[in-house]
């Protein structure tokens, strides 16, 4: 397929999930022959408006991607700037992510000059369409940038519930998030293990990703409260997105200290595969949720699941087979992870080998072409 492509979104330089995604896209997108580059920010976030230590990556550019740091979230000089330039370059399609309302002024203005051109196809990946955590204007921005999008792919069924509220009428497609297939192959356990310094015979559950008070990391040490006194331990992996004093004075009060290990610095790309193939079960104890970049890492390298019962989650992990569903509180935690562990991961691991097919790259661009009518 000889088609131009550009793919606005965060990318290397800038580090975490996103940029994990687009760059794997680019890629699925240059296996089909398409002409493809990425239009990243130079700024993204002002550091006021970051919550972690850093946005930037310390691991090494893409060797085999063209990725363009341009884009300026606060500077409407730039955006005119990047959408003319964007106009006049004529990709045949443009993909654009959207996970956050504060993007919707930046990003809408740039694909409002690239529509002059009256060729360019724009399909907006979704991750959210009402934010997790709400902060005023988030309702105009996303009705600002909705408008010059053509189509749109999301990747729960619960985000395209939302879209009509902001964009009726527009060709839309659910397609579950494909596998993050690009931080390594799976490895044994005791080499993981041994990498981390974490006991060969313990009974990990991970807790993966930013810690952000919708993912429930504190309903989930509760349920380690009313586990204490089993042969449990907890790996929360992932940086701290929110004041960490509060996740601090909880442990204090519950005492469950020994039954923890730490790790809540940011998580290196390289490093990703070692924390996954430790872990026993992976727990997404969410509160609220679309979908998880955690579970399809989880697929990826075989590790059974145990989510809660809200938004997309459970839709992605089918009861008793990849996985087992939790309501959002501690005491429905704990008992799954008890079963959990009363099953064994033997009975879960046919069902999500089989079930991990259906998350493919190949998939999702085939989709973002057939949304965007481009043929």
């Amino acid at each position: 397929m000889n088609k131009s492509v550009v793919i606005i979104g965060p990318a290397h330089p800038l580090r975490g999930g996103l940029a994990s995604y687009d760059e794997r896209l680019a890629k699925e997108f240059m296996l089909q022959g398409c002409d493809t580059s990425i239009y990243t920010f130079s700024l993204q976030y002002p550091g006021f408006l970051f919550p972690g230590t850093t946005q930037y990556s310390t691991e090494p550019a893409p060797a085999d991607l063209t990725i363009k740091v341009c884009i300026n979230s606060v500077n409407p000089f730039n955006w005119w700037s990047v959408g003319n330039e964007l106009r006049k370059k004529r990709p045949d399609l443009i993909v654009v992510r959207y996970w956050l309302p504060f993007m919707g002024p930046c990003l809408g203005t740039i694909l409002r000059q690239v529509k002059k051109n009256k060729h360019t196809k724009i399909v907006c990946i979704a991750d959210n369409i009402i934010p997790h955590e709400k902060r005023p204007g988030d309702v105009p921005f996303t009705r600002y940038f909705v408008k010059p999008i053509d189509a749109f792919i999301t990747m729960s069924e619960k985000v395209l519930g939302d879209l009509p509220l902001f964009a009726a009428g527009k060709p839309a497609k659910f397609v579950p998030h494909p596998l993050y297939d690009n931080f390594g192959e799976k490895i044994s356990r005791s080499e993981a293990r041994e990498k981390l310094g974490i006991g060969k015979d313990e009974k990990i559950l991970l807790f993966f990703g930013f810690i952000r008070k919708y993912k429930g990391l504190d309903i989930l040490f509760e349920s380690m409260k009313v586990l204490q006194g089993k042969p449990f331990k907890l790996l929360v992996a992932g940086e701290f997105y929110e004041d960490r004093k509060q996740y601090d004075e909880q442990l204090q009060q519950l005492g469950i200290q020994d039954s923890l290990i730490l790790r809540t610095d940011f998580i290196p790309d390289s490093e990703v595969k070692y924390y996954l193939c430790a872990a026993d079960v992976v727990v997404q104890p969410y509160r609220n949720a679309t979908q998880s970049g955690v579970t399809p890492l989880a697929y990826h390298f075989e590790v059974p699941m145990i989510v809660t019962n809200v938004g997309g989650l459970p839709s992605l992990v089918p009861e008793g087979k990849v996985g087992l569903i939790a309501e959002p509180n501690a005491a429905s935690i704990a008992e799954k992870v008890v079963a959990y562990f009363e099953r064994g991961a033997e009975s879960f691991l046919p069902y999500l080998v089989e079930e991990k097919k259906k998350y493919s790259w190949a998939k999702m661009a085939e989709a973002i072409f057939e949304v965007g009518g481009i043929k």
